[in-house]
């Protein structure tokens, strides 16, 4: 996504509230502007953040008050300070398996340390202005990881269900699994499952009722009845207030490596998991920008003061911050009032927490592990070829650890993407019937690790018989090139003929001399037959002047079969029964213009009348040129008429001979064509003012008057009585182009002058 040019050491905000102008001089808007909208937001977003902070503290092993710590703080120092104006942070379900392993191996003070230093390298990130350089990760990695989170989450909360106590691995978890089922606490997983049901059933529930957030509705419902029906089922506990939960840190006693590895894993990890839910919520809300540089300055302070009270690891939250969206947030006000009101609610009512029973927050997080595998993204990475990678990442973070995971999963997808970058598609076809040629097809990176494979291929090729090569590089280095050379003269030597034919991005002698690089996407695929046909075709020993013979006409149809038929057929599949062109383009035929080439058309586009010097009779004279127009105009209702002339034209040539009277005999049927032509070299004479223009554009001789003849023949298809009439009543627009064939540029051609059109006008236009 597009991001703000970043001029400060702590950028400044890129983006404007929605109903704001982030033009220069606007004063910045205050934190009252919008707080009609705000307000109402916050408490929505404080009701969903509550019990799912509580949830995630008690997962992770963390005091229970760590959780509001982490969301107050997150709230109202992210909030403020962050680059997305509506992204919500606080602790995240994906730390909570590293928070948790962190707890048990360092012990919670240790771990709040790791926690202000994962800040301290965040903040390093924002100020290095590298917070682009963080979403360099396969968004299938993520997905994996947060599939694996989910995964860890629900085998570790299912023990907490069913009243018994979750072990240190997933692994672990899974294995006790069966004898945690044996000895259910029934009350416990009653008052769980209660809370699954109720979130699973709550989008099915009147809008009226969903106004209410889900998890917020279930937590104090299934709490009011076990405090009614299940009184010794076991509950949150803590003493204190939020303000006797505030612990300062403590750095660790020895294995300082695991130490620093804990704070690099935690950082990436929160500056992962927050870049892309900043990125998700500007698609939410598509009017604001994130400054993902500012973003990570903003988290990476939240870390530093969470960490230094004893608060959980903060991130970016996609479920707040779509809360916070939908809500119909305006500004980053919801987000900091909603820290406030944790703040608040902690501080005064903590007695209510204490209600809460441990397998009702699992059951929360149950439905919070199961939310984040995603079928959809199975689905995904099975069509874009990337299941392995979403699975390894997936298993390892089961199995192993979420660092390790991630690690592998990362290492995977650029193996992967090395394979198919690296990887040539080369194949050879049998011919399909005697006397046809082999065909060789090579199409991808030609580099030297492909070699083992194409001197495989070739060398399958029977000595002897004829081949063609079909050459469809992005890339070619000097050894694959090499290789391809040596095989060619080999085959050949054994009396066969090899033609090679090109069709990518990367010219095959390019590689002969020179570094090896991609070049730029070659649109036309078509080159001229000279440039790929064998050098026996080009030129003949007939008296034909040198010209090819009639079989380079067939060997283009051969290679138009074989490469283009299949790609031109559904193109035409809905013209077969009539035409709609949009456009009459009347073209000279000279061989060098390609009309469908320098207009970018395609099948159907163009109706194209071409003759000699491109000219319109408005006489009545010529038969052709008069039904070109009525049937162009009558019958097809064409938008537009073109008349394309030429640079060198050699009917402007014969013209101006014809005028000094050194004309070429070329038979009284050409002489009397060239009459069209003749009040061109006239006008041109009498200095019209196409011809002066030209000649200030440093324009020859002969081609002022090939664009003073465009602009004589768009006068005549004004007193032509079929298109003057479709041109004054603005049914049909007429418009002159002149081809420069030397710079194979287009020029406009107007009854004033003449116009360069440079890339890009026709979209201003």
């Amino acid at each position: 996504m597009p991001q703000p040019n970043d001029s400060a050491t702590v950028p400044t905000d890129s983006h404007s509230p929605p109903g704001t102008n982030p033009g220069k001089g606007t004063a910045k808007p205050s934190f009252l502007s919008n707080l009609g909208a705000d307000l109402p937001a916050s408490l929505v977003v404080f009701l969903v953040a509550l019990p799912l902070s509580l949830g995630i503290a008690a997962a992770s092993g963390a005091p229970v008050m760590a959780g509001l710590i982490a969301a107050a703080v997150g709230g109202i120092v992210a909030g403020s300070l962050g680059g997305s104006p509506l992204q919500v942070s606080g602790p995240a379900a994906g730390l909570t398996v590293v928070v948790a392993g962190l707890v048990d191996e360092f012990g919670w003070a240790v771990t709040c340390a790791i926690t202000v230093g994962a800040g301290v390298v965040q903040l390093l990130m924002g100020v290095s202005r590298i917070g682009r350089a963080a979403l360099a990760v396969s968004p299938v990695v993520v997905k994996a990881m947060l599939a694996g989170i989910g995964i860890t989450i629900i085998l570790q909360q299912a023990h907490v269900l069913l009243g018994g106590q979750a072990a240190g691995s997933a692994m672990e978890n899974l294995t006790a699994l069966p004898a945690a089922i044996t000895n259910v606490e029934l009350h416990s997983a009653l008052l769980g499952l209660a809370v699954v049901a109720i979130l699973m059933a709550w989008k099915y529930l009147p809008a009226a009722v969903r106004k209410i957030p889900g998890p917020l509705a279930a937590v104090v419902a299934v709490t009011a009845l076990a405090v009614a029906v299940a009184p010794n089922v076991e509950r949150i506990s803590f003493s204190g207030s939020i303000f006797d939960a505030i612990a300062l840190p403590s750095l660790p006693d020895g294995n300082w490596r695991a130490a620093s590895m804990a704070v690099i894993t935690v950082a990436l990890i929160a500056s992962i998991e927050s870049l892309l839910s900043a990125v998700a919520v500007d698609k939410m809300h598509g009017s604001s920008r994130t400054n993902l540089n500012r973003e990570l300055v903003g988290q990476g302070s939240a870390n530093v003061v969470s960490g230094m009270l004893g608060g959980l690891p903060v991130t970016g939250v996609i479920v707040r911050s779509a809360t916070n969206v939908e809500a119909g947030a305006k500004s980053r006000s919801s987000a900091i009032l909603h820290g406030v009101w944790v703040l608040v609610f902690s501080a005064l009512f903590a007695g209510l927490i204490q209600l809460i029973p441990l397998s009702v927050l699992a059951g929360l997080l149950l439905v919070i592990g199961a939310k984040l595998v995603k079928v959809a993204d199975i689905r995904t990475s099975l069509r874009t070829g990337e299941l392995l990678v979403y699975s390894v990442t997936l298993i390892c973070v089961v199995v192993l650890n979420l660092l390790e995971g991630v690690m592998i999963g990362l290492a995977l997808a650029a193996l992967c993407v090395l394979w198919r970058v690296l990887r040539a598609q080369i194949h050879a076809h049998a011919p399909a019937g005697s006397g046809l040629p082999w065909r060789v097809t090579i199409a991808g990176s030609c580099s030297f690790f492909a070699l083992p494979r194409l001197n495989r291929v070739l060398h399958s090729v029977p000595a002897g018989q004829d081949a063609v090569v079909e050459l469809n590089a992005d890339y070619l280095d000097h050894a694959f090139r090499e290789a391809l050379v040596a095989w060619q003269k080999q085959h050949r030597n054994t009396g066969a003929s090899v033609v090679l034919e090109e069709h990518g991005t990367t010219a095959f002698t390019d590689a002969e001399d020179n570094t090896p690089q991609r070049q730029d996407l070659r649109e036309f695929p078509l080159p001229p037959r000279t440039s790929w046909l064998p050098s026996a075709e080009k030129t003949t020993a007939d008296d034909d002047g040198g010209q090819p013979p009639l079989r380079s006409i067939l060997l283009g149809i051969d290679k138009y079969h074989r490469r283009h038929a299949d790609k031109v057929r559904p193109l035409v599949q809905d013209l077969t029964e009539s035409q709609n062109p949009d456009t009459l383009f009347v073209a000279c035929v000279d061989s060098r213009v390609n009309p469908n080439l320098i207009t970018s058309s395609g099948p159907g586009d163009l109706l194209t009348l071409r003759n000699i010097g491109n000219v319109v009779c408005s006489d009545g004279r010529d038969a052709s040129i008069d039904s070109a127009l009525s049937f162009a105009v009558k019958a097809l209702s064409v938008d537009s008429v073109v008349i394309c002339g030429h640079s060198n034209c050699g009917a402007m040539k014969a013209v101006i001979a014809d005028a000094e009277g050194s004309a070429a005999a070329l038979g009284a049927g050409f002489d009397q064509w060239l009459e069209h032509a003749r009040p061109s070299y006239s006008a041109l004479l009498a200095g019209h003012p196409v011809a002066r223009a030209a000649e200030v554009e440093g324009y020859s001789r002969l081609d002022q008057l090939s664009m003073v003849n465009i602009a004589m023949q768009l006068r005549k298809l004004e007193d032509h009585p079929v298109t003057g009439p479709a041109l004054g009543s603005g049914q049909v627009q007429a418009t002159g182009l002149f081809y420069d064939i030397c710079t194979a540029r287009v020029v406009l051609v107007t009854a004033e002058g003449i116009e360069q059109l440079d890339p890009g006008m026709a979209v201003r236009a």
